[in-house]
C-alpha cells in the first residue's frame, strides 16, 4: 500500500471532518471512499460512453435505427414487467 499527501483547504477538511462524523466514519475512511466513488463512477460513465460510441458508429454504417414508438412500448411493457420481443432495427422510411 502506498501513501499519497494531499492538501485540503482548511474549510474543505472541516467539510470532510463533519460530513465523516455524520456518516459514522473517520475522515480517512470517508476520504478513501469518496475517492472510490468517484474512480468507480469515471469508469462506469466512460464504459457508457463506449458503448454509446459503438452504437452510434453502428447507426451510421448501417442507417438502421428503432423507432422511438418501437423502443418506447417495449420499455413500458418491460417496465409492467412483461417479456416483449425486442424491437428490430430498420432504415427510416422503409
Amino acid at each position: 500500500m502506498s501513501t499519497t499527501t494531499i492538501r485540503l483547504e482548511d474549510e474543505l477538511k472541516a467539510r470532510i471532518n463533519a460530513a465523516a462524523a455524520q456518516a459514522g466514519k473517520t475522515a480517512h475512511a470517508f476520504i478513501l471512499d469518496s475517492l472510490a466513488q468517484t474512480v468507480e463512477q469515471v469508469e462506469l460513465d466512460n464504459a457508457f460512453h463506449a458503448v454509446a460510441d459503438e452504437r452510434w458508429a453502428r447507426i451510421r454504417a448501417t442507417g438502421q435505427t428503432v423507432a422511438w414508438d418501437d423502443a418506447k412500448a417495449y420499455l413500458v411493457a418491460r417496465a409492467q414487467g412483461k417479456r416483449p420481443r425486442k424491437p428490430s432495427a430498420r432504415t427510416p422510411g422503409k
